[in-house]
């Protein structure tokens, strides 16, 4: 599967702006579908944001309307691609460890139909990372 590196998290305060990115390892099919997750401690990973190749896009109703997610789609493989969530208005309930997801094109009717984001859709994850608001 393909390997991804999330990176751009960090120590931010309450109404800050911050953007994380995901990058992949090698080629990805732009008609597959790429999301983000978090995990705060003691909490069940929870799906934010997902994306499909025709651009399409899905938020949980926790996220909607601050964060936002955007992908650079691999040309070939010396453009590996790359996913983005820019999040506004940062509260210190988002405070989490990040990860980015990849599934396949089979993904984002699934969250479409069922209204949910699960991490059992998603077939490979980045090592995570940390947002921490106060």
């Amino acid at each position: 599967h393909v390997q991804l590196v999330e990176s751009g998290g960090d120590s931010v305060q309450a109404g800050d702006s911050l953007r994380l990115s995901c990058a992949a390892s090698e080629y990805t099919e732009s008609s597959d579908c790429m999301a983000w997750f978090r995990q705060a401690p003691g909490n069940q990973r929870e799906g934010l944001a997902a994306i499909d190749s025709d651009g399409a896009t899905d938020y949980a109703d926790s996220v909607k309307g601050r964060f936002t997610i955007s992908k650079v789609n691999a040309v070939n493989d010396n453009s590996k691609g790359t996913l983005y969530l820019q999040m506004n208005i940062l509260k210190a309930d988002d405070t989490a460890l990040y990860f980015c997801a990849w599934g396949p094109t089979s993904a984002m009717p699934a969250i479409q139909a069922r209204g949910i984001m699960s991490p059992l859709w998603f077939a490979a994850w980045g090592q995570g990372t940390q947002v921490t608001v106060s």
